[in-house]
């Protein structure tokens, strides 16, 4: 369970002012499954033209990059408010072990080259994972969501996380 301070806002917390400029939880994670998409379809043209290994890795580390935050702020922020407030655990489950899976595909194109055999493979796999992933979530999960959640506070809070992991991530890029 994550540390209180970065759990989700619930209904009974006292009312705080909206920011207005920051997308509500679902359009958040539904932009991120977007830039994913992107993403790993910009791999599949790098393997298909037959890139070189620099321009693959660099490609692939963003793509390992974007989505390990994207699955802690899932994990962090949205599953708990799932879990605490819908009782959808058998959704959240799923979601967390696709979540695994995909962190041990992560782990092995993290530590390969990219002209190893099965480098390209492991990165296409992991984008039909994610695909699946994604479409549970958007058909079955986001739509109880949004009608079950506050969308808005989830929304800020991811916002906030989003923002501190950047930061951290920029810091310890800097320092290293």
């Amino acid at each position: 369970m994550p540390p209180s301070h970065h759990a989700a806002p619930t209904d009974t917390q006292a009312p705080r002012r909206r920011r207005t400029d920051v997308p509500d939880a679902v359009a958040q994670l539904t932009d991120d499954h977007r830039a994913l998409h992107r993403l790993f379809k910009d791999y599949d043209k790098l393997v298909k033209h037959q890139a070189g290994a620099e321009e693959r890795a660099r490609l692939a580390g963003r793509i390992l990059s974007e989505l390990s935050l994207h699955m802690r702020l899932e994990e962090e922020l949205l599953y708990p408010a799932c879990r605490d407030q819908m009782h959808e655990n058998d959704l959240v489950d799923e979601a967390v072990v696709e979540h695994e899976s995909a962190r041990e595909l992560m782990r092995q194109i993290g530590g390969m080259h990219p002209d190893e055999g099965l480098y390209d493979a492991k990165v296409k796999v992991l984008g039909e994972y994610i695909e699946h992933h994604v479409r549970e979530e958007e058909q079955e999960l986001f739509p109880k969501v949004r009608r079950r959640l506050d969308t808005e506070a989830i929304g800020e809070a991811l916002h906030e996380r989003r923002t501190q992991l950047r930061l951290s991530e920029r810091s310890a890029q800097a320092a290293g």
